[in-house]
Formats: C-alpha cells, sequence, structure tokens
C-alpha cells in the first residue's frame, strides 16, 4: 500500500484509499487486523494523527471495525447488504438532487428496475412478504392517514415486493430507487394523487405477486408507472400555468 506525498489530495483520504484498494482487491481479507497507527503512519511516512483520520474515514463507511484491549485494533470489516443500503440511499438521494435529473427519467429508471423484479418476487416471494404488502395496501386505505404516512407506507409496499424476488443484490441495487426515488416521486404527485386509484394498482399488483403471475405483475407495474408520469405531468402543467 503506497500513497503520493506530492498528490495535492488530502493525506488521510489517500491512506484510506490505498487501504479500502487492498480490502477489495483481498489483498486484507475480512477479520484481519490492520497494522497498528504506529506501524502504519511508518510505512505511509505520516503523522498517527493522519492516519488516525484515515481510519475513521474507513470505519465511517463500515469498512473496518475497532476493538479495544490488548487484542484489540483495527479489523477488516464483513460489510454486509442490509449495513450499506443507507449510503446507497443517500448517495441516491443526493445525485438525484444534486444533478437536476427530471422526473420523468428517475421514474423510468425506478420501474424499469422494479419491473426486472417482478418475475423473480412473483416466483420466490414468501408468505411474509406477501402479507406485508397486503398490510401497507390495508394501511393506505385508512381514513385520515396522512400524506407521510401514505407515502411511507407506499415505499414498504414496493420494500416487500423487491425483497420478494430473494435476491440480496438485487434488493440493494434497487435500495436508492425504492427509498430514495420514491419519496421524491411521492412528495411531486401527493397533491394529484388519487389513493383509491393507487390503492387498486397495488392491489393489482399484490394479486399477481399471489398467484405467482410474472408478466401480469410486470404489466401492473407499468400501469402504475404511467399513473405516476401522467400525475407529474398534471401537477407540473398547473404550476406552469401559475408563474
Amino acid at each position: 500500500m503506497k500513497i503520493d506525498p506530492d498528490n495535492p489530495a488530502d493525506l488521510s483520504a489517500q491512506i484510506a484509499a490505498a487501504i479500502r484498494d487492498a480490502i477489495v482487491d483481498g489483498t486484507l481479507i475480512v477479520d484481519e487486523r490492520l497494522p497498528s497507527e504506529a506501524e502504519l503512519s511508518e510505512q505511509f511516512e505520516v503523522s498517527r494523527p493522519t492516519v488516525r483520520e484515515a481510519l475513521k474515514r474507513l470505519a465511517a463507511q463500515s469498512l473496518i471495525r475497532t476493538q479495544r484491549g490488548a487484542t484489540g485494533g483495527a479489523f477488516v470489516n464483513r460489510l454486509s447488504f442490509e449495513a450499506a443500503y443507507p449510503q446507497q440511499i443517500t448517495t441516491s438521494t443526493l445525485l438525484l438532487s444534486m444533478n437536476a435529473v427530471s422526473f420523468g427519467t428517475a421514474c423510468e429508471a425506478r420501474y424499469a428496475l422494479e419491473r426486472a423484479c417482478a418475475p423473480l418476487s412473483a416466483d420466490r416471494r414468501s408468505a411474509d412478504h406477501l402479507a406485508t404488502m397486503r398490510a401497507e395496501i390495508h394501511r393506505q386505505g385508512q381514513p385520515g392517514l396522512t400524506d407521510e404516512a401514505f407515502c411511507a407506507s407506499d415505499v414498504a409496499f414496493h420494500r416487500a415486493l423487491v425483497d420478494g424476488a430473494g435476491n440480496p443484490v438485487l434488493s440493494y441495487q434497487l435500495a436508492g430507487a425504492v427509498e430514495a426515488m420514491q419519496p421524491l416521486m411521492n412528495m411531486i404527485t401527493f397533491t394529484a394523487r388519487d389513493r383509491a386509484r393507487i390503492i387498486a394498482l397495488h392491489t393489482d399488483i399484490a394479486d399477481a405477486i399471489e398467484t405467482q403471475d410474472g408478466v401480469a405483475t410486470s404489466a401492473a407495474l407499468t400501469a402504475l408507472e404511467a399513473e405516476t408520469q401522467t400525475l407529474a405531468a398534471s401537477v407540473f402543467a398547473s404550476r406552469a400555468a401559475r408563474s
């Protein structure tokens, strides 16, 4: 592991990147103890505070964990898909907001990804996944449910659909689509949304999942996408008319 002292990039960032690369390429394996701060300081020819800052960066990414005591130190962490969800969601949210991705583009991407899960979810979903979808549909029909609660239920419904595919890689990749894109889309369309129509479309999806019909599940998702795009168009047209 090496760094370039002439590189204008922060030295702690370079050290963190070098250790991260060693973890990714297998030079450092899960549960392996990293060299001590003193050893890393000598290896990279930097101060111990600089090494300490690099280790903090890696810990923030859940790539390492620290243990105290005589047998303590910094160890390579086993990163789980679930633990990586928040970072994926945050990154997706920032990318969408900072790069001004259009509603249509985000909506198209989100439903294309979700339709990829449809046949797998229809085939593999458990009784718990289906029960969650049904419970959220029931919740969405409750009188007095706030817009925020309806949006949260919407996300939970689609999360169950995605997780029903039984593929942790897909669940991770779609965390940003469902839990970052969906709330943003909900906040744009909630003023024009017909809850009864959304509930009916969700019911179509759940029915198709229950009968293990992947084609019907995809078709129902396509209908929900069309409804979402239509709602967004009406909202944007109304805003344009007022401006």
